[in-house]
């Protein structure tokens, strides 16, 4: 059951536009490993290289220590989803899964169990062409798991998911890693991430900006800062600012504080009389890490709003 998938020095150009830049990540078993980036950071070209859907012009991408290409039946090593609407409309769900199932020499019982897995059963004989983006989603994600694989790679599964969907794919992720495979997820939603993710690869610019457990790049990103909840804002900004202190209003009562330590902070106020409620070390998001992290790979980057552009 346990297998890996292992990203080494990818290069990929599409003409002058230089996609993937060396690269490098391994995705282990037994974990949820998040895939996320900026626009253009080389996301679904790596992905794509994976399953052999494009050729790299340098480096090796492998599963379970193999080329894609070179598995046979391969629904059983690897299921996958990249593009949910990839769909034949006229086919009805339970069709769709027996002509893939047929493919890998699979049989009707296991299309039937992965499409009560997914919360499909009632949908079973409706054409595709009427679904939802949500139950694309799930019918996608049948598919990735019909040959009950070893590795699994989605590419933002939550799209189109209405909220018990979106609680439903973050348990079944949990529960195929805790049975010992390797799940690599691409998403732009951070939050989901937080909650769902063990580790992160963070791409920019074509290669790996980091690689990280997502506890360790919240603390790194926390690190230095503390919460300070005070009814007198404007006094405790004044001597803190004073003091050296980079601090930022995150609330009506509440500022982040950059540069002393929460006891020094204490001292600081109580010798100048600033009342104040809480001083605690602050805990940065996933959000806030991963901008800290990508903030000079984004290709794309919106105005301020309507007084920039004036």
């Amino acid at each position: 059951m346990r297998a890996s998938i292992e990203v080494t020095g990818l290069r990929k150009r599409f003409g002058r536009t230089v996609a993937l830049d060396g690269m490098s990540f391994t995705v282990r078993p037994g974990r949820v490993t998040g895939f996320v980036g900026p626009n253009g950071a080389g996301k679904s070209t790596t992905m794509r290289v994976i399953l052999g859907l494009d050729a790299a012009d340098a480096g090796a991408a492998l599963v379970g220590g193999r080329p894609y290409r070179s598995l046979r039946d391969p629904l059983r090593h690897v299921g996958a989803l990249l593009d949910a609407a990839a769909l034949q409309p006229s086919r009805t769900a339970r069709n769709h899964l027996l002509w893939l199932a047929r493919s890998q020499g699979l049989g009707t019982r296991r299309v039937d169990a992965v499409i009560e897995q997914v919360g499909l059963g009632s949908a079973a004989r409706r054409r595709t062409g009427g679904f939802s983006m949500g139950m694309r989603q799930r019918l996608g994600i049948a598919a990735a798991l019909l040959g009950d694989p070893p590795v699994l790679m989605l590419d933002e599964p939550v799209n189109g998911l209405d909220p018990e969907g979106v609680v439903w794919i973050r348990g079944l992720l949990r529960s195929l890693a805790a049975e010992g495979r390797a799940v690599l997820v691409s998403s732009h939603l951070m939050s989901e991430m937080q909650d769902t993710a063990d580790r992160l690869v963070v791409a920019g610019r074509g290669r790996v900006v980091a690689d990280t457990g997502v506890d360790e790049l919240i603390a790194a990103a926390s690190r230095g800062r503390v919460t300070l909840r005070t009814t007198a804002r404007e006094e405790a900004m004044a001597v803190l600012a004073g003091a050296g202190a980079t601090v930022a209003v995150t609330g009506r009562d509440t500022l982040t504080v950059t540069g002393p330590e929460a006891a020094r902070i204490v001292a600081l106020l109580g010798a100048n009389g600033v009342p104040f409620a809480e001083v605690a070390a602050y805990r940065a998001t996933l959000e806030e890490a991963y901008m800290d992290l990508t903030g000079d790979a984004q290709e794309f980057r919106a105005g301020a709003g309507r007084e920039a552009a004036r």
